[in-house]
């Protein structure tokens, strides 16, 4: 069972064609040929007619191709006609999905004005009470009969009135039913999609895409590998479109860095008709950063060059780290085995950062790249390694992308039954990365021969490193990381830990899960976040979730230490782990009333005055 022809050779999946709205006239196309469509999402109340135009007029000035609106009630799904309405005088024909939950009653309300319908498997149907119990054979189908005979008069209307479906299975929100037969895996998020697609196509409705996001990008990438793979085992005409997010990134460079591993991975696999990039930000930076991430595509695949070997180096469906001999890195710093993955630097960012790095500090180099006993290796050609403790890297030059050159190498070390240590480059053909910036000598390799390699506009060099190694690192490939495309010295440094960080490899800093803004979030997300962040930020190895409202909360925070939910409008649930503790504080104290949490569950240090900053560009 694969997901794609090939690790090695990108080739887009083809897909069903589903159109929305007229093409002519501000509608998209998803699927086929047709390019990735752009989305994202309101922050606002969906009561505020003129706030959500406002809004969506934003966003479509940016290129925003589909609009999502929550509709939490059959009073909010109806307002939606008021919103279309306003967007249709002021000639805007963008299409518009309403983001629907708990209410069927409110789907059908939606679909009379919108193009687009978004059901969650996880509680359309269902409710979550993350409740144990045992499902017969003949319950079970019970449990499914019940779910059709909610969903078929959505169905049945979007076919009437030509709207499509989105079938959003979310990590977050599994039902009861589905992680009590299938456990909270990829596959339980697979098979809770599928049992919808299959009520769509007994009516013969055709017209739906498939989400599967969780704010884990490695969660992520297996459930979407595994649900094209399922959808080809159910036949040929099962070809329909995915949309891909990672959801609950967070903001900044942290919600940036998540986005661009997990949907910038499944992209390079050839998988994904429509994005959005979920970001704790005003949603317009979604869509800038939509866009950069998808030219990013054709520079970091492989489109032409045929690879003889169609084996893949790692299993694409249940994550496992390459196993690999543990060895001495540097002085006294080891990798490979069951070490951290190690964070390797050029000798000039060595020389710029080296005097700023405090013998406590969990941010510094910990090798110094042209000191390494490293075999440099062109994977394309024939090569030996005798030594099953030899770092090995990819060679500077090779003409191929980078995850299909390091693909590529894992998969020839494993055939000459080698597992030797790998060192990963966000880059290895400086000739792509031309941008403007002044080139800088900082390789082995390009010391020796006078090549020099042209650093990126940090924004994008975040992406590709973050596309390119957190895509390796997901694959389990890799024992220690370099980043060379980023200007600044200190932020190559930091961007290295981010993305270990990012693909759950390492832990240097408190870990936060955000969602982003939208008409059902009970208090001002990023003012809040920024305000847990400043009393938290010193918690090494602490994750907490901050969710503004209920429906996603529990479940995708369920590996998170510490929950902060809203619960009521200006009141706060506070969790530990999936289990509510405290509930319907005053949002004014909840902050403080979370760190009493972090406080009662051992948590919490007291900031000592000399947190290491992570280091900015020099």
């Amino acid at each position: 069972m694969g997901y794609c022809d090939s690790p090695y050779l990108y080739k887009r999946r083809k897909t069903r064609e589903i159109v929305i709205g007229d093409p002519a006239h501000g509608g998209v196309i998803i699927g086929g040929n047709h390019p990735v469509v752009m989305q994202s999402m309101l922050t606002c109340d969906t009561m505020d007619t003129a706030e959500c135009v406002r809004q969506t007029l934003e966003l479509v000035a940016v290129g925003c191709q589909l609009v999502r609106i929550t509709a939490p009630t059959v009073k909010d799904a109806a307002n939606l006609q008021n919103i279309v309405r306003e967007l249709r005088v002021q000639n805007c024909l963008v299409p518009i999905v309403a983001d629907i939950h708990f209410k069927p009653e409110a789907a059908m309300e939606a679909v009379k004005w919108v193009e687009v319908v978004r059901v969650n498997p996880g509680n359309y149907a269902d409710s979550k009470k993350f409740a144990i119990k045992e499902y017969s054979d003949e319950q079970y189908s019970a449990e499914l009969k019940r779910i059709e005979e909610k969903f078929t008069p959505l169905v049945l209307e979007a076919k009437k009135l030509k709207r499509s479906i989105r079938i959003g299975t979310n990590h977050g929100s599994l039902s009861d039913r589905i992680m009590n037969r299938y456990g909270d895996t990829p596959l339980g998020m697979v098979e809770s999609a599928l049992e919808f697609a299959r009520i769509c196509r007994k009516h013969d409705f055709h017209d739906f895409k498939f989400p599967m996001k969780s704010s884990n990008p490695k969660v992520m990438i297996g459930c979407y590998r595994l649900l094209v793979a399922r959808l080809q085992q159910e036949g040929p005409d099962w070809n329909y479109p995915i949309h891909l997010g990672v959801t609950e990134a967070g903001e900044g460079e942290d919600g940036r860095i998540k986005s661009a591993i997990g949907i910038g991975s499944l992209l390079c696999d050839g998988l994904g008709d429509t994005i959005r990039v979920s970001l704790t930000e005003d949603s317009p930076r979604e869509i800038e950063v939509c866009r950069d991430l998808l030219a990013q595509i054709p520079i970091l695949t492989n489109s032409g060059f045929i690879v003889q070997n169609s084996e893949f180096p790692f299993d694409p469906f249940h994550f496992e780290k390459r196993e690999t001999p543990e060895i001495e890195l540097a002085d006294q710093v080891m990798c490979g085995g069951e070490q951290l993955i190690r964070v390797v630097v050029t000798r000039a960012t060595w020389d710029k950062v080296a005097h700023k790095i405090r013998p406590k500090d969990d941010v510094k180099p910990e090798a110094v790249y042209e000191d390494l006993n490293i075999a440099e290796i062109d994977p394309t050609g024939d090569f030996e390694i005798n030594c099953k403790t030899q770092l090995v890297t990819v060679k500077d030059g090779v003409k191929l992308p980078a995850i299909t050159a390091f693909r590529l190498l894992a998969a020839k070390l494993k055939r000459l039954g080698r597992n030797n240590p790998i060192l990963l480059k966000d880059c290895i053909n400086f000739d792509e990365c031309r941008t403007g910036f002044q080139p800088v000598s900082d390789s082995k390799e390009n010391m020796e021969t006078g090549k020099m390699p042209v650093l990126l506009e940090p924004k994008i060099a975040l992406l590709r490193a973050s596309v390119v190694i957190g895509s390796l690192l997901a694959d389990g490939i890799g024992d220690a990381i370099l980043v060379r495309g980023e200007p600044g010295a200190g932020q190559s440094l930091r961007l290295a830990y981010n993305i270990l960080q990012a693909a759950g490899c390492r832990s240097f800093k408190t870990d936060y899960v955000a969602c982003p803004s939208c008409g059902r979030t009970l208090f001002n997300l990023q003012t809040v976040t920024a305000r847990i962040k400043t009393r938290t930020e010193h918690l090494k190895g602490v994750k907490i979730a901050i969710m503004g409202c209920i429906v996603n909360g529990p479940g995708e925070m369920a590996d998170a230490d510490f929950g902060y939910v809203g619960g009521a409008p200006g009141k706060i649930n506070l969790y530990v782990g999936k289990q509510a503790i405290k509930f319907n504080i005053p949002e004014a104290e909840a902050v403080d009333r979370l760190v009493d949490l972090i406080k009662e569950h051992n948590k919490w240090v007291e900031p000592d005055g000399m947190e290491q900053k992570i280091p900015h560009p020099v």
